[in-house]
This record gives C-alpha cells, structure tokens and sequence, in this order.
C-alpha cells in the first residue's frame, strides 16, 4: 500500500492541485451555523454533566476525608485518656514533694486544660471550610467558561 505522503514527507495536494490552493473544504468548515450552535449546545451540556459528576466525587472524597480525620481524632483522644492519666498522677505526686498536694493538682489541671484547647483548635482548623473546598472543581468550572466564552466569541 502506497503512503498519502510523498517523498519529502508532506501529504499531496488536494484534489490534485499544488498547495490545496482552489480544493475542497474539509467537512469542517462546510457546516452550517445551525449544525455548529446544536454542537455548541451539546458539548456545554455534556460539559456541564461532566463537572457536575466531577464536582459529586470530589464532595464524597472530602467527606470520606473528613469522617476520616474526626474518626482518627476521636480514636487517639479515646487511646490517649488512660497514658495522660497515669502521666498526669505521677506529676501531681513528683510536685506535690515541692508544694501542697491541691496546689500541685491544679497545675497540672491547668497545663493539661491549655493543651487540650490547643488540640481542639488545631482540629478545627484541619476540618475549616477553605480546606474541604473542592478545588478541581473549580479550576475545571473557570476553565470550561473560558472555553465556552473563546467557542462562542
């Protein structure tokens, strides 16, 4: 079989003529403007089915990605109350050899009291709104209005 390209690896003229000058358009360009609005009309809505599927799974691997972060958060909190207990005991016992016994507890129970709101904000801030945006989403939102704006200009 004979390759479309000649010896200098460009493809032939079409329909026989040098440079294509005077050939046929190709399908392309032949269509009518009610076939080219109707493509228009079909490819935004497939585009916009598309990010609305896109824009579906990225909501529920955000979701999944926060249930995961609190379950994880919950379990240390539940794994971690035993250890601080005995931890914290041993503090109470080790001051209460420099000061009074309640003196020494309280200390403790305000150390302990700073940590955990320390903690409760560090979680916050890793389930806030900025965080679980879905940031493919979006980009892929402003990108297909750019192209829409381009097809339709």
């Amino acid at each position: 079989m004979a390759s479309p390209l000649d010896d200098r690896g460009t493809p032939p003229p079409l329909n026989g003529r040098p440079g294509g000058v005077g050939a046929t358009t190709t399908g392309q360009e032949q269509r009518s403007l009610g076939d080219l609005l109707r493509d228009l009309a079909n490819d935004s809505t497939r585009l916009v089915r598309d990010e609305i599927a896109l824009a579906r799974t990225e909501a529920t691997n955000k979701a999944k990605q926060a249930g995961t972060a609190v379950a994880m958060m919950v379990a240390g909190a539940v794994l971690a109350i035993p250890a601080i207990l005995f931890v914290l005991q041993a503090v109470v016992t080790l001051l209460s050899n420099f000061m009074y016994d309640w003196i020494a507890m309280l200390l403790v129970a305000l150390v302990l009291g700073l940590a955990a709101f320390l903690l409760v904000r560090k979680g916050q801030a890793a389930l806030s709104a900025g965080s679980l945006t879905p940031e493919r989403t979006a980009a892929n939102l402003k990108r297909d209005v750019n192209l829409v704006q381009e097809k339709v200009s």
